[in-house]
């Protein structure tokens, strides 16, 4: 079971959840690290949770604007031991290929994470998601409804060898994981990496999560208010 600490974008700062209600979303006050700059943020996570890999959701972009490459390239170059996923609101494959010829070698270290709720249809989730062993896939939900015009949720053939079970309205929320969910992905998966995202309060459930079928685990809040301890992977 892995810890993957996670930053959330927004205008240059990495700011905290709330809930998945992304426009609620402040800068970030965090017991390990001072301000919200997104390297001193992302640093003081990973040497927190001794992980070697990073989440970045870059809101800007998931909310219809222009991925923050910057700050992306800065983390590329601060970060040289450490593997970026990042959700840029990936609608098609394009921007992805424009950002990697930006980044140069260091592109090589940016995973794509394709979001069922960015995914504009099956023919283009199809296309995204044709290299199971590059791309990861986050099946987004709700309320209990999947975030999903492609369909991704409903296609296992589709999925890659990485998925994440992204519950927004657990994401910042305290309320304890959505570990039923992830289960029921398990069950019609069970040989890919399964990361769950959302609601993680302390160890107690990171061990839940692990006996559930997980692999790893998307925090951010927990690590930030230090509710679970240093380099905490099961």
């Amino acid at each position: 079971m892995r810890v993957i600490p996670v930053i959330d974008l927004m205008a240059g700062q990495v700011v905290r959840a709330v809930r998945g209600e992304r426009a609620a979303y402040r800068p970030v006050r965090s017991a390990l690290c001072a301000g919200s700059d997104p390297v001193a943020v992302a640093r003081a996570l990973l040497d927190y949770s001794g992980a070697d890999t990073l989440y970045v959701a870059d809101l800007d972009a998931l909310l219809g604007g222009p991925v923050q490459a910057g700050h992306l390239a800065r983390l590329l170059q601060a970060l040289p031991s450490t593997a970026i996923w990042l959700d840029g609101g990936f609608r098609n494959a394009a921007g992805l290929e424009d950002l990697a010829r930006q980044f140069g070698p260091a592109a090589a270290r940016l995973t794509p994470v394709f979001g069922s709720e960015s995914l504009p249809d099956a023919q283009t989730a199809r296309g995204c998601l044709a290299d199971p062993a590059r791309a990861v896939l986050s099946l987004d939900r709700r309320a209990g409804l999947p975030l999903d015009p492609a369909g991704c949720w409903d296609h296992e053939a589709w999925w890659p060898e990485r998925i994440i079970v992204m519950t927004l309205e657990c994401v910042g929320a305290f309320t304890g994981p959505d570990l039923s969910t992830l289960a029921a992905v398990r069950r019609r998966a069970p040989d890919a990496v399964i990361v769950g995202a959302g609601g993680i309060r302390d160890q107690a459930d990171l061990r839940a999560a692990a006996a559930a079928g997980a692999d790893a685990w998307l925090v951010a809040s927990a690590l930030h208010d230090r509710r679970i301890a240093p380099h905490a992977a099961l």
